[in-house]
């Protein structure tokens, strides 16, 4: 049988290096190309994966992120096998969420109430395809605690993720999060083991752990949670560079992945999604990027327009 899985979007970062796009807007909430918004990734590779359990929680401005999810994917129209994606927002200004581990905390009520098998905790802002069942199968084969995706990044760039050091069955030594000097992986000593900011956990485990977080003032996940979990729990990396999808195509860049953090890196990103080449291919009918709206076409020119003005090329 299946594993019950509730999944929770961490969509509440303010997204400062995207400024000025993100002075009104969520990060997760900004129109990336053809009528998608950057949230629409996380939230078709969940559907599309059989998890329809999914509550995205918000934070700053989110204002157009719940009009854009309400539109694209909650009403009658969008609405995909079901399901009502819900979108959690702290009601009152002395219950902000200090971090990604404490913004889970704040909400382990509804973990508790549906008492799902597994929890997947996801970021909200990054670029790719995945088939999150098959992170799913292989944190249940190696009966783990908890599992985070990662994927290499050149050395260079790793001060700027929450770097991993793991044995060859994926097992985690050690996690830090944005080192200063990162440990290079064991197979390419020029690459880092980087964290995707995707996470999977035993329900038991992740409520247990979010407790003792809470009582030692602990609220980020890649600080504090996840280097904890790697001496205490059977935590694991897995190498999203494995995942397939169907309908990949020859041109098309395997295992793609972005953080679209910057101007540079989101203008990038959508460059390599254009043109008859592309290195991401939105067209893909068999694992198919959905959410996209004609009203956030025209909202994307706007976008593109703010870009030029902070002297960033378009695509």
């Amino acid at each position: 049988m299946s594993p019950t899985i509730l999944a929770i979007v961490l969509a509440g970062g303010e997204g400062s290096r995207l400024r000025p796009l993100t002075l009104e807007h969520a990060k997760p909430a900004l129109p990336f190309a053809n009528g998608l918004r950057i949230i629409d990734f996380v939230l078709s590779n969940l559907i599309n994966s059989g998890i329809s359990s999914i509550h995205v929680l918000a934070q700053y401005k989110p204002a157009s992120l719940v009009a854009h999810i309400d539109k694209a994917w909650n009403t009658a129209s969008g609405r995909h096998r079901d399901c009502a994606i819900d979108v959690i927002v702290p009601r009152a200004r002395d219950l902000d969420y200090l971090g990604t581990a404490h913004a889970v905390y704040c909400n382990l009520p509804l973990i508790e109430r549906v008492a799902p098998d597994l929890v997947a905790v996801f970021a909200a802002d990054h670029v790719y395809r995945m088939d999150v069942r098959q992170m799913v199968n292989f944190h249940i084969e190696r009966r783990a605690d908890a599992s985070v995706a990662a994927i290499p990044v050149p050395i260079g760039m790793a001060s700027s993720f929450g770097i991993i050091e793991a044995e060859s069955n994926g097992r985690i030594r050690n996690f830090q999060e944005k080192p200063s000097q990162a440990v290079p992986m064991a197979s390419a000593h020029d690459l880092a083991f980087a964290s995707m900011g995707n996470y999977l956990f035993g329900t038991r485990f992740l409520v247990e752990s979010l407790r003792a977080s809470d009582c030692e003032n602990e609220s980020d996940f890649g600080r504090h949670f996840l280097p904890r979990a790697a001496r205490v729990a059977r935590t694991f990396a897995y190498d999203f560079s494995t995942n397939r999808v169907l309908g990949l195509r020859s041109y098309e860049e395997p295992a793609y992945w972005r953080d679209v953090g910057t101007l540079a890196a989101l203008s990038k990103a959508r460059f390599e999604t254009s043109g008859p080449h592309p290195k991401f291919d939105l067209t893909n009918a068999n694992w198919p990027i959905r959410g996209a709206t004609s009203d956030d076409s025209s909202k994307q020119q706007v976008a593109t327009r703010d870009e030029w003005r902070a002297g960033v090329p378009g695509y």
